[in-house]
Parts: C-alpha cells; sequence; structure tokens
C-alpha cells in the first residue's frame, strides 16, 4: 500500500469540482498543467483566472522532499519556525554526500563515519517533527520519490531542482529552495507566478538506439538553457503514451536544463503499470477513477496551438540518438553529426571514462538497455577501452537488478557499481587522474555538464547521452565512435558491430529489496532532543537576518562583476563543500570562487577597493562587512541557473551583499534570494551592464518607496567624480516586499506565529 494513501484520495475527491470551477471561470478548456495547478490552490475553490506569467498565485503542495545537502539549511530554518510538526506529508533523503571513490560498499562506509554528525542531526530533526527519513544508500532522492510518493495529479516542492523527476508520474513537481519547503511545512501557502506554458507533441515511437534520454537532449537544443524559464513543458501525443514511466521521468528530470518550471506527462498506462509494479495499485485504482482529470481537455490535443504558448512537435520515429555537450547541456549534436564536431572543435578524441546511472538514468529499464550492450563487448570479445561506473538510483533498482543478473555484465567488462547516490554528478568523485592538467573527455548519462561539475577540473570536457549510448562509447573509448554504423575490432582481429541495445519496462518477477532505507518518526516527537555541537564546523544554528533599512542601500561597493555564464555551481560550488552545507559562516568562504570577474578575466580574484589590492570573493566581503559597507554582486544573463541551492543566495547575505544586480535570473535562484531578504533587480537596458566599473560607489534610489511593478534606480559614481544613472526592475509584489523589509521570510513567519 502506498505512502499517505488517505491523502491522495482527498485530493482526488475533489479534483473534478474544482477543475470544473476553473474550466467555467477561464472560459475554455484546460490543459493538465492548469487543471493540477487550479485543484491546488491555497484558497480551495478558485475563484478567478489567473494570468500565465503574471499572476502572483498560492498554492498549497501535496507533500515536500528535501535531499541531504539542502535539507540541513532547510530544516535549521524550519527549527525556527515555532511548528511542533511538519503540516504536509515531507521527507528527507540522504544522497549528495556519499564520496565516489572505490566502490559502493566502502564509499558507504567511509560516508557514514565522515558525515556521522550530519545523518545523526538529519535523523534527529526528522524524527521530531514526523518526517520520514531514508537513510544514506538508500537512493537518490527522486528515484526514491518516484517508487513510492510521486502520484498523477498532485503537486510537490522539493528542494533539489530536479525535483521534476515526478512528472513521469503526472506530478507538478517543482524544485524550490529550502526556505520556500520551510513555509510548506509549516502549512502556510506557497507562492509561484502562474507559469506560461509549452506544450511538446511527441508523435512516432521511440526504436534501436534512441531513448527517452534523446527526446530532452533535442528539447534542450531547441529550447536552450534559458527558454523554459517561467514554463511548465506538458508532452502529449501518441508518441508520449508509448514512452515508458520512468522513460518519462528521465524527460522531465532534465527538464531543468531548459530552465523549466516543471515538466509533466499525462496520466495513462505506463504509468498505471508503473504503479502496480511499485506496490501502489491502490493508488493506481484512485487514478483510474479520475482518468479524465490526469490529462488535458481532449479539444486541447486536438488543437494544442490555441491553449499552450508554444507547441513544439518532434516525430520520435526520426529522432537520432544525441550527445549533448561540453560545458554546457544544451549543445545538442545528433549523433551523425557528433564525430565532425569533434574534430572541428578540437575535443580530446580519447574517452576516458564514462559514467551511467544518476536520479536521470537509473531504473530497470536503463540498466537493462546498456546491459545489454555491455553483454555484447563480452561475447563479441570486445575490450573496453575506457574506465566505466554505475549507479544505481535506488536501493529497490540495485537489489532487483543484482537479483535478475543485470550488473554482472558491467563488472565483467571493468565497470564499477557505486553507491546508490548522487555521486560523480554533482562533484562527488574523487576521480583517480595522474595529470588534472591535461585536456581530456568523459560521458555521462547525467543531466548537468558544467566545466568543473563532475571531478571539479575545468579541463575535463563532460558530455550527456543515454546510458546505452555511453556504454557503448565507453566499449570503444573513441568521442568520434558511432555505433549505429561504425565498427570495432575485436579480440581475434576481427571486426564487429555493437547490435541495438534491448530493454526491459519492468521487471518480470517483479521488484524486491531487503532493506528500502526508510525510517519513520516518532509519533510524538515532542520529546525528542536536536543538538548542534557549538564547535561543530559542519552544522551551525542561525541568526536570524537583520532587517533591512533603506540606508543600507547607499555608498554600496562593487564586490564582483560576473561575466558570462555565473550557476548557482559558480556561485556556491558542491564537491568537497558539500560538508559544509550546515554551517552558513564556513561555506560562505565558497561563495562566488567560481565566477569569472570582468575586469581581469579570473576566477576568485577580486579588487578590494579600501585597499587597492586584489584578494578572494569571500575574503573581500568579509573586509567589507567589517567597515560596515555594503556591496553589489553584478551578473550576466540566466544568473544563478543550475541547482536549487539556497546557500547560493544565503552566502552573500550573509557576507553583507545587499543587492544581485544582473541582465537575468534563472527562476529558482530570483526566488530565493527574495525569500533571504535580498534585493533581485535586472537592468532595465541590458546594454548599462558595461556602465558598471570597478571602483564605482553604488546608490540604489527609490528603495524607501519600493513597491510592485515601479522601477528603481541605479546611480553609480566612478572613482573619477563622473556619475551614470539607470533604470533597474524587479518582479517583487507585495508579500515579497513584506519578506525584504523583515530581513528574510523566515523573520515574517516567526513574527506571525509570535516566536520572536
Amino acid at each position: 500500500m502506498a505512502f499517505d494513501i488517505d491523502m491522495i484520495k482527498a485530493v482526488y475527491g475533489q479534483m473534478g469540482d474544482r477543475i470544473s470551477r476553473a474550466r467555467k471561470i477561464v472560459g475554455r478548456p484546460l490543459t493538465l498543467a492548469e487543471k493540477i495547478l487550479y485543484s491546488h490552490l491555497y484558497q480551495g475553490d478558485p475563484t478567478e483566472a489567473y494570468g500565465r506569467g503574471k499572476s502572483y498565485v498560492e498554492f498549497a503542495p501535496d507533500r515536500v522532499a528535501m535531499q541531504d545537502a539542502t535539507a540541513q539549511m532547510a530544516l535549521l530554518q524550519f527549527m525556527q519556525a515555532g511548528k511542533k510538526t511538519v503540516a504536509v506529508p515531507s521527507t528527507v533523503h540522504c544522497d549528495h554526500l556519499i564520496q565516489a571513490e572505490i566502490g559502493a560498499a566502502e564509499d558507504l562506509q567511509k560516508a557514514n563515519t565522515n558525515n556521522k554528525e550530519v545523518y545523526d542531526f538529519l535523523a534527529s530533526v526528522s524524527n521530531k517533527y514526523g518526517i520520514g527519513f531514508w537513510k544514506p544508500g538508500a537512493g537518490i532522492i527522486h528515484q526514491v520519490v518516484l517508487e513510492n510518493y510521486a502520484f498523477p495529479g498532485g503537486m510537490m516542492i522539493g528542494t533539489d531542482s530536479h525535483t521534476p523527476n515526478a512528472g513521469g508520474l503526472g506530478m507538478i513537481a517543482i524544485g524550490v529552495g529550502g526556505a520556500d519547503a520551510v513555509d510548506v511545512m509549516a502549512g502556510m501557502a506557497w507562492e509561484l507566478k502562474f507559469p506560461k506554458l509549452i506544450g511538446v507533441k511527441l508523435t512516432g515511437k521511440l526504436s534501436g538506439w534512441t531513448a527517452a534520454k534523446d527526446v530532452i537532449l533535442k528539447v534542450a537544443g531547441i529550447l536552450t538553457v534559458k527558454g523554459g524559464t517561467g514554463y511548465i513543458v506538458e508532452y502529449f501525443g501518441e508518441g508520449a503514451d508509448a514512452i515508458s514511466c520512468t522513460g518519462k521521468s528521465t524527460i522531465c528530470n532534465m527538464g531543468a536544463e531548459i530552465g523549466a518550471t516543471t515538466s509533466l506527462f499525462a496520466y495513462g498506462d505506463s504509468m498505471r503499470s508503473y504503479l502496480e509494479m511499485t506496490e501502489r495499485a491502490d493508488v493506481a485504482a484512485a487514478a483510474e477513477g479520475v482518468r479524465e482529470h490526469l490529462r488535458a481537455d481532449d479539444e486541447v490535443y486536438a488543437d494544442p496551438e490555441k491553449f499552450y504558448d508554444q507547441v513544439i512537435e518532434i516525430n520520435l520515429s526520426e529522432l537520432e540518438p544525441h550527445i549533448n555537450g561540453p560545458f554546457t547541456p544544451d549543445a545538442a549534436w545528433p549523433i551523425s553529426e557528433f564525430a565532425a564536431a569533434v574534430k572541428e572543435h578540437g575535443w580530446p578524441e580519447e574517452l576516458e571514462v564514462g559514467l551511467i546511472g544518476s536520479c536521470t538514468n537509473s531504473s530497470y529499464e536503463d540498466i537493462t538497455r546498456a546491459a545489454s550492450v555491455a553483454q555484447q563487448a563480452i561475447d563479441k570479445k570486445l575490450k573496453v577501452q575506457s574506465e566505466f561506473t554505475v549507479t544505481p538510483g535506488s536501493e529497490l533498482v540495485r537489489f532487483t537488478t543484482e537479483r535478475d543478473g543485470l550488473l554482472e555484465p558491467f563488472t565483467q567488462i571493468g565497470g564499477v557499481v557505486l553507491a546508490n547516490a548522487c555521486g560523480p554528478c554533482i562533484g562527488q568523485w574523487a576521480r583517480h587522474m595522474k595529470d588534472p592538467s591535461r585536456k581530456n573527455s568523459i560521458i555521462t548519462s547525467f543531466n548537468r555538464n558544467f566545466a568543473k561539475r563532475n571531478d571539479g577540473n575545468p579541463n575535463t570536457h563532460a558530455f550527456v547521452a543515454s546510458p546505452e549510448i555511453v556504454t557503448a562509447m565507453t566499449i570503444a573509448g573513441d568521442l568520434t565512435f558511432n555505433p549505429l554504423k561504425d565498427k570495432l575490432r575485436n579480440a581475434d582481429g576481427e571486426e564487429v558491430m555493437l547490435d541495438e541495445p534491448m530493454g526491459i519496462e519492468l521487471p518480470p518477477k517483479g521488484f524486491a529489496v531487503e532493506d528500502a532505507g526508510y525510517l519513520a518518526p516518532a509519533e510524538d516527537g515532542s520529546q525528542v532532543k536536536v543538538v548542534v555541537d557549538p564547535a561543530s564546523d559542519r552544522l551551525q544554528l542561525l541568526d536570524p537576518f537583520k532587517p533591512n533599512k533603506p540606508d543600507d542601500f547607499r555608498g554600496l561597493r562593487l564586490l564582483i562583476k560576473a561575466k558570462g555564464k555565473c550557476t548557482t555551481d559558480h556561485i556556491s560550488m558542491a564537491g568537497p563543500w558539500l560538508k559544509y552545507r550546515g554551517h552558513l559562516d564556513n561555506i560562505s568562504n565558497n561563495m562566488l570562487i567560481g565566477a569569472v570577474n570582468f575586469y581581469n578575466e579570473a576566477t576568485n580574484k577580486v579588487k578590494n577597493v579600501l585597499t587597492g589590492e586584489h584578494g578572494e570573493v569571500p575574503a573581500t566581503a568579509r573586509a567589507y562587512k567589517r567597515e560596515g559597507i555594503g556591496t553589489v554582486v553584478v551578473g550576466d544573463d540566466n544568473y544563478g541557473e543550475g541547482s536549487s541551492r539556497e546557500h547560493a543566495a544565503m552566502e552573500p547575505r550573509h557576507l553583507g551583499v545587499r543587492a544581485i544586480l544582473v541582465k537575468s535570473f534563472a527562476r529558482i535562484h530570483e526566488t530565493n534570494l527574495k525569500k533571504q531578504g535580498m534585493l533581485a533587480i535586472t537592468f532595465a537596458d541590458p546594454s548599462d551592464y558595461n556602465k558598471v566599473q570597478e571602483d564605482d560607489t553604488i546608490d540604489i534610489i527609490g528603495i524607501d518607496s519600493f513597491k510592485p511593478e515601479t522601477p528603481l534606480t541605479v546611480k553609480l559614481t566612478h572613482a573619477d567624480g563622473s556619475m551614470d544613472e539607470f533604470k533597474v526592475n524587479h518582479t517583487y509584489n507585495e508579500g515579497q516586499i513584506a519578506w525584504f523589509w523583515a530581513g528574510s521570510a523566515l523573520n515574517l513567519i516567526k513574527q506571525k506565529e509570535g516566536a520572536v
């Protein structure tokens, strides 16, 4: 039986009436996304039609999920909210802190030792506040959510940008920062600007080497890393219906790479089969009872251009396997063009490592398809030319695939099975390299491939593909190899070709597991003690941020003018810094150390105008803060792209940054900044970015009358006494302005609860 079945039945019980009301109010048929959104309003029944991309709307998500790296700060904030227990079903998943180095057993044992303090903290907080706890080794948050919690037509938020993975089960699942999670766990409304809608019509059917992963790799190439910002992407058509449930999840998962709010598919037979196979027949039966509400209205599918803001059509029968990269997930190459691109750009042709698995591609189906390719290497006497790793998504998948003999081909060809955790996908990879200074190439079935993302090495060219393509490329050891047409020479000197991969959607003998890794919370956690050692370098209780005052935004100094791509990895790196995710002051020592300084093209080297010297970004920020001088960070387009980590907003706040001024923001990061009481503003004229000089004194004018839809003015006083002024825009509404003056959204919660 499913977790929280009564909650799921309650959602379905009111869905029909709310959708009917919404349809009448909007005055037209509804898309699937609209049906779910209008049936999850915090107020209950719909009373007005909301403007896409315009209206801020309060929602009531059904559940919250947090991974261990982000859960620390989220729960440290929740502890300040004055609540006895969470208001909605919530879970913590220990998947980010396990470093991949040797193999599953050794790496997990080391993680349990090294991270004991953090795991104990998370377990005790979960136990106290009624939060389900998934132990280290249980699996990656998104795969575990798909197997246990996701349900068609539901709404959830998660403190990880790949939370949309649950869209594969027809759920609106949105990545957020920890402060958003605190709101929902505290029983408050969760605010979101009503999304625009992109419809992706899939015709034809996947076959041969082409996989579900190739759909989103193609879409990423079409929309780019910011083309989905502010949109929900809704897939439909006979091609969509034919994709497996876990294949749908792969597509939704990587929708984060186009900046989409979330992605989803309509309920269908593959979802029903997956629910039944994962022992949730009760959810499947309930979903069947409201099936008409778990898909868009027929009129939408008949004439999609009338109902979506943008429509893309892809014929799956013509879709080629894709390889995307390097350094950005939207550089999309059909495999027929990839070898030429490798040669044209001078990317290292030798493939050093292939890595499959992660939250994006670690289903039973993924592993069977990749294993069928690995088995061919054995049968055809091919020697694998590259290192190879396999990351199962959960203990359920690992146990079942091992039982069915599917991991054996990987180990026979020299592959290493890693722990059920994020590992190399998020930089938790102790890679063995003799010379890190040389350019090298790797290929993964992960979702992101920013510079230094996987191994911390700027010389690593990382490419993204499906697990079966990654396995084939690893066998060849050559980035220019095309398994659809190229031959390989085997141990007997014969030329052989790899056959098309063969996959099994769901295990014929069903899923099995001995210990899934779940710990239920205490029924009454009031007596549970949560202790944080004041001397700890891993955990630190939070002090509230101070309320903002108009004078705080005068006489500011430029901390850094970031040039080009500045993701949350650049602002707050993961990898070895993950150990400090529960200690705001310590992790602030990584603030913006990966951002490129416009003035010297260097990273982590900015000018301190008080001394005239150049130093590290965090140290310079601390120097200004000691002198009571606020600072400004200036950035380029899509600032804050990537992970949901709110540390990228909390660290600047902690170190005295008052405002972030950029050409445009990624959605989650802009919200995180607002939640932490930061001023997030954009150039009205992007060319004004060029007016900002290194020695400027900066005033933000109009902040004393800060109100919605009213631009502010930035005045720059240059070192020679000359001045520039220009308009800057913001997207704050009245409620968000209240967060700003309170110092943070959490401060406002505490005020309302009388906890201060």
